[in-house]
């Protein structure tokens, strides 16, 4: 099978990739890459059925220590976490997470979110030219705050955190991804030794002090890498979906007139802007500890990279009709922008409560928000992983 460079394609398939996914999906649903990210090789799962199936196939690893020693890329975590392990290793660490991490904590946060909210478009309406960049402005501090109240982390140092955090899961320099992940490592050590020392009513000191029924802990490394991920995964993702979905709104001014016109609509907007246009492009990594056969290939075992394109998956139009339509009235539930199977995203729940408040406050309180950029003029997020505009330019009556 012949590779497919989707590294030399550049900035048009960092910026558009959903064409260059169908025209691969309509020869097959699995392909041979070159990925942009360090020129690494890869296998490419396409197509939503294809992709469901493999992100539950247990053939598929997410130990690293399953990777085929040749691969070109490294583990970029503090620790030892859950998209890290496989059962029965992510079976424990995921209860116990899952204990601390409970619906009702993430409802408890609705009315921080909603004042978090409120005080950042105060400042933001605020600015005499009426103008702003949504992803400073909004899509950014959000987020970080929402999972820093919930770690219990007041002091973070937000814009270090975020350079590493982009660096880490999207410099396409093996040796910047290195170094953010070795800043960002040495960051985790001095948060859970704090928390250790200085416990408080949050889920950081919970998951540090607390253990199940038969009394197991998290160990020291796993705190590492569990703090690592809550912090990344628990703010990346909202970022991007609060972006993502508003851009698909200001380009969509039919979609955005019957959100206005009835903003109960909100639920199943969001569910639209997790499928049209996801945070995750693609999940972290599966390695193959035997052979598997996708469609007429059979990837090879001993650790072959495979990475399934959710972001393809949820423009299948064998699963959800017209799929390059933005459309906020089809049932778009059945999307896989938080994975599929053991791995689906713990924090689901807290992504779609912080886009409903913070998209839907936005459109109350701006009522002729519009880009103020062409949308092909957008530099977008580098790397395969995360999805969205690097800055979104809005304006809006001061």
């Amino acid at each position: 099978m012949s590779i497919v460079d989707l590294a030399a394609l550049g900035e048009s398939f960092t910026r558009d990739p959903y064409p260059v996914y169908a025209r691969l999906r309509a020869q097959g649903p699995v392909h041979r890459i070159r990925m942009p990210e360090g020129g690494a090789e890869a296998w490419l799962v396409l197509g939503y059925e294809a992709g469901r199936a493999a992100l539950a196939d247990p053939r598929l690893s997410k130990d690293w220590s399953k990777a085929s020693p040749s691969l070109p890329l490294g583990a970029i975590s503090s620790g030892p976490h859950m998209l890290r392990a496989d059962p029965p290793d992510h079976t424990r660490l995921r209860k116990l997470v899952a204990r601390e991490f409970t619906t009702r904590r993430v409802q408890e946060l609705a009315p921080r979110i909603q004042r978090t909210t409120d005080a950042l478009l105060d400042r933001m309406l605020a600015d005499p030219e009426g103008r702003a960049d949504l992803v400073e402005a909004l899509s950014f501090p959000l987020p970080i705050s929402v999972i820093c109240e919930l770690l219990g982390v007041p002091d973070l140092d937000r814009e270090s955190f975020r350079t590493w955090s982009n660096d880490a899961l999207g410099a396409a320099d093996p040796e910047v991804r290195k170094a953010a992940a070795a800043a960002m490592a040495q960051y985790m050590v001095e948060l859970v030794d704090r928390k250790r020392q200085q416990p408080g009513d949050d889920l950081m000191s919970a998951l540090i002090h607390g253990s199940d029924e038969d009394g197991d802990q998290l160990s020291h490394e796993e705190l590492l890498g569990m703090a690592w991920l809550l912090l990344v995964a628990g703010h990346e993702t909202t970022v991007n979906l609060i972006s993502n979905g508003v851009l698909a709104l200001l380009t969509h001014p039919d979609q955005l007139a019957a959100l206005r016109a009835d903003l109960s609509l909100i639920d199943d907007a969001v569910e639209e802007m997790l499928r049209y246009e996801g945070p995750l492009e693609t999940p972290t990594f599966r390695f193959t500890t035997e052979p598997v056969t996708i469609g007429d290939t059979t990837v090879p075992g001993g650790g072959e990279l495979v990475i399934v394109a959710m972001a393809d998956a949820n423009r299948d139009p064998e699963r959800f009709p017209a799929p390059d339509r933005f459309d906020i009235s089809r049932d778009a539930r059945g999307h896989v922008a938080f994975g599929h199977g053991i791995h689906h995203c713990l924090g689901a729940p807290l992504a779609r409560l912080e886009a409903r408040i913070a998209i839907r406050t936005l459109l109350e309180r701006c009522p002729d928000l519009a880009l103020d950029i062409h949308p092909a003029a957008l530099a977008w997020r580098p790397g395969m992983m995360i999805r969205g505009p690097l800055s979104l330019p809005v304006r809006f009556t001061a």
